[in-house]
């Protein structure tokens, strides 16, 4: 026979029976009917991890706990070099990393990089969007004293096919169909910025027209980056976009989409001042014109030729319509001259929006 159950039982069984019914019925939730907040969502773990890898991925030497955590905090995620070193050793077991000493921190492996590629499209557009806004403000070019960090893209070329493409893209390069006709140039195993030259490649480093954000930014002037586009180029001027991709939606930088697509002509428009390019569109407050232009015209004696086109006050340029009290700018695509080279089937891997190297360290295309 069950024996009856005593008052200091009952009253036990009474209490939790209590807290189970206000657990399930609330669901967590505190004092007054508000949610406890989730302490780890899934979501965000995988963001952070992917972050992790892609920083792993675009340095050319191992990075310990305490660089990664800074260079997340750069692109607005907060963590601390301890919780970093936890994330890490996870991703160790799963294969994603490799410890490569005690103190020379981790390499990502080819597992972490299928995890890259695999990641969520919105993981990917995010990191795309801040990208120009991280290399905005990394940007330290001094536009009167011709130094400091430049944002650049890094192409990589077959080795064996380097001195022909080469000779395809100096003609774009002198007919300034660039941000800059100063590159830099890095054999297999060598470094442009921080971005390692993979074997059986020649790296080429080429400004970014990001550099132009950057220099507006230091001057205190925002800039409002729309989208990257194809623009039609007629008798050597500029006609209007007939292809357009907005940074918002896009989890690959533009210029790279158009140039595997085939989609420019920059060849024809060195030879006869028609065809298509890779241009950029920006708008910029009404109120900077004045101050804007006096920068133009410095970048202009520092060798920097990435604005092609500024608009009026809230009237369109090239065909695109431009808010009130703002002016459209058009920018020079930096990758025209690499796109120049996909135009003869030339194979080429391109990092747009990639790293920032010092000015000092890029020589003009004419003495390669």
């Amino acid at each position: 026979m069950k024996r009856p159950a005593t008052r200091g039982q009952k009253k036990f069984y009474l209490t939790k029976k209590k807290f189970k019914s206000r657990d399930t019925a609330n669901d967590c939730r505190l004092p007054g009917g508000k949610r406890m907040k989730e302490l780890f969502k899934p979501e965000d773990i995988e963001r952070k991890v992917i972050l992790i890898l892609k920083i792993l991925h675009e340095s050319a030497e191992p990075q310990g706990a305490r660089v990664i955590a800074r260079r997340m905090s750069e692109r607005d995620v907060q963590l601390s070099e301890r919780t970093v070193r936890y994330h890490l050793k996870l991703m160790d077991e799963r294969g994603l990393t490799r410890l490569v000493g005690r103190r020379d921190g981790r390499v990502i492996t080819d597992q972490g990089l299928n995890e890259i590629s695999d990641a969520r499209v919105q993981d990917k557009i995010g990191l795309s969007i801040s990208r120009i806004d991280v290399l905005s403000f990394r940007t330290t070019f001094d536009v009167k004293k011709k130094r400091g960090l430049v944002p650049v893209n890094i192409s990589f070329f077959p080795k064996e096919q380097f001195h022909e493409a080469l000779k395809i893209m100096k003609p774009v390069f002198a007919k300034k169909l660039c941000v800059s006709s100063r590159v830099a140039v890095a054999q297999a195993g060598k470094i442009l910025g921080d971005v390692i030259v993979p074997e059986g490649k020649v790296g080429l480093a080429t400004m970014c027209s990001i550099v132009i954000n950057g220099v507006l930014l230091k001057h205190g002037i925002p800039i409002d980056s729309k989208f990257g586009g194809i623009l039609q180029m007629r008798n050597g001027e500029t006609l209007r976009f007939v292809e357009l991709i907005h940074y918002a939606g896009s989890s690959l930088d533009p210029s790279e989409i158009f140039i595997r697509g085939k989609m420019t002509s920059v060849q024809d428009v060195v030879k006869d001042g028609e065809g298509k390019i890779l241009a950029n569109f920006r708008e910029i407050p009404a109120l900077s014109r004045l101050l804007v232009d006096r920068v133009v015209d410095d970048f202009a004696k520092a060798g920097i030729c990435g604005v092609l086109s500024i608009g009026s006050t809230g009237h369109p340029v090239c065909q695109t319509h431009v808010d009130m009290n703002k002016i459209g700018m058009i920018l020079i695509g930096g990758l025209n001259p690499v796109a120049a080279t996909c135009e003869e089937g030339i194979d080429v891997d391109n990092k747009a929006m990639s790293t920032v190297m010092e000015f000092e360290k890029l020589r003009d295309i004419v003495s390669l």
